[in-house]
């Protein structure tokens, strides 16, 4: 079960296997773009779970709103109202939703949101000179393609008056102007653009392996004699991956709560239902 997801780059990735293959990497026979398609393939393979959960303050312009350009899936959506201005950030730019235990008494009635947890959150924009609050208004009620709305997203259930639908890297929305706060899965990309890989001892192993199988067979087909090398590397290659996939496929805690809760529900249909307008005073004599 994968809990605290960390990450490192595509080329910290690279020089692990290039220290295993030290000789390769010598005489310049290992080549970093032929590479970077078979890490892309295995985060294809490992699924979404190892995705990067990101967040953005979006500005909705002539009733749209431009997606970034690393979102994968859509986790939720809210809509923002106006700000007030806290105290200032000391550099960069990022968003974050804040869990609060106990919602403040001096707090705004339209500043928090209750998420698909049960949790309020306030949406916090920090800034490169400033810190803003938003008010978030009203989630949306979205729609579009399950390719690009989580399967647990709440604004499939969310009744509101504002409408949204996910289409062509863009949303569409009822309203003509204001701003919106997204939680997404993105890319496994920084934000300079370098590919990233999860940083896990069991699933590098198979990143590790993926790669040294595919530098193998470019040997292989260059006319060197690794033949035995590359058998060695697929048998321990496919070890690896089953181990990757069952680390990575193993439900979390939310998971098996909700999993559960359905399997306590489905057996109370079943044996405990059909009883409830049972009368036993209709079978005397």
């Amino acid at each position: 079960m994968l809990t605290e997801l960390k990450y490192k780059t595509f080329d910290e990735l690279l020089e692990d296997v290039s220290v295993d293959f030290s000789m390769y990497s010598l005489e310049n026979m290992i080549e970093p773009q032929q590479l970077i398609k078979v890490v892309q393939r295995v985060n294809y393979d490992l699924g979404l779970r190892i995705n990067m959960t990101k967040e953005a303050v979006l500005e909705i312009s002539n009733n749209k709103v431009r997606l970034p350009d690393d979102f994968y899936v859509l986790n939720y959506a809210l809509l923002c109202g106006q700000y007030t201005i806290e105290e200032p950030a000391l550099a960069g730019t990022y968003t974050e939703d804040v869990i609060l235990e106990n919602i403040p008494d001096n707090a705004p009635c339209n500043s928090v949101c209750v998420n698909d947890c049960g949790q309020y959150i306030q949406v916090i924009q920090k800034l490169k000179y400033e810190t803003r609050v938003y008010e978030v208004n009203a989630p949306i009620a979205m729609s579009g393609s399950s390719k690009t709305i989580s399967c647990d997203c709440p604004d499939y259930t969310w009744k509101s008056p504002y409408q949204g639908k996910l289409k062509d890297g863009y949303i569409f929305l009822n309203l003509e102007s204001g701003k919106v706060y997204i939680n997404y899965q993105g890319t496994l990309e920084d934000e300079e653009g370098n590919l990233m890989v999860i940083d896990n001892p069991v699933i590098n192993e198979y990143y590790e392996y993926a790669l040294k199988q595919r530098i193998l067979e470019n040997l292989y087909m260059n006319g060197e004699d690794v033949m035995q090398k590359l058998n060695l590397v697929e048998q321990r290659l496919r070890a690896s991956r089953n181990n990757a996939l069952s680390l990575v496929n193993m439900p979390n805690f939310e998971e098996m709560k909700k999993m559960m809760n359905m399997n306590r529900k489905a057996m109370n249909y079943l044996y405990y239902d059909m009883f409830k307008s049972y009368n036993p005073n209709s079978f005397r004599l």
